[in-house]
């Protein structure tokens, strides 16, 4: 077969394609119950008609599906409005009847809630009293503590004075002891120089028979 030739006109616009589709998808032309033709228009105004009928009854119907659904909240509001005026008038009835008895146990409770406030507080005053006892006695025991190592000090003193005391007593008696026998050893001198000086007197006043050899001699100190 022959190819087909190719067109050199534009194809039409979009939007005349579309008023065309449509133009040939639109219903034909009717007649009324009078024999007069309907137009097209007219049937798509009875159709746009119907769609704002049915679109009011359906915001008619939604209107009073919201009413039912407020009357119904308000009756439910007044139920428990009611029901809660009951309540609490019952209760107030209730009070009223044993108003007597919840006195003396609100009296109850609060003595005894007195007994435990006044039982915490012994107790607590009790703590405080041992903490206290047991903090003088910790200062006590490290006042002891000191005055024991204070004493001990103070021996340790006593005792290295006393040694002390005892080495110079005897240095002391040595250096006595030293000076008594310089003193004696200084005595015997003075005594033999005494007896050596008369006998030298005795010579030369000639009491002697013949003059002896004089002589002197010193004892070596010890």
């Amino acid at each position: 077969s022959r190819p087909r030739p190719r067109s050199n006109a534009a194809p039409p616009p979009r939007r005349d394609r579309e008023r065309e589709r449509d133009r040939a998808s639109s219903p034909p032309d009717r007649i009324d119950i009078f024999g007069r033709t309907v137009s097209k228009r007219s049937s798509l105004d009875e159709k746009q008609k119907r769609e704002e009928e049915e679109k009011k009854a359906e915001f008619e119907r939604q209107r009073k599906i919201r009413q039912q659904e407020i009357e119904e909240k308000l009756i439910e509001e007044e139920t428990a409005r009611r029901v809660e005026e009951l309540v609490a008038k019952r209760v107030e009835e209730e009070l009223e009847k044993r108003k007597d008895e919840i006195e003396r146990e609100v009296l109850r409770r609060v003595e005894e809630a007195k007994r435990i406030m006044e039982k915490q507080l012994l107790e607590e005053l009790e703590r405080q009293r041992q903490a206290e006892l047991a903090a003088q006695k910790a200062r006590e025991e490290e006042e002891r503590a000191k005055r024991e190592e204070l004493e001990r000090i103070l021996e340790e003193n006593n005792r290295k004075i006393a040694e002390a005391q005892a080495k110079l007593a005897e240095e002391q008696l040595k250096i006595v002891e030293e000076q008594r026998k310089i003193h004696e050893e200084r005595m015997k001198l003075e005594q033999e120089r005494q007896r050596q000086q008369k006998e030298e007197q005795k010579i030369i006043l000639g009491k002697g028979k013949s003059r002896p050899k004089l002589s002197f001699s010193l004892k070596s100190q010890d």
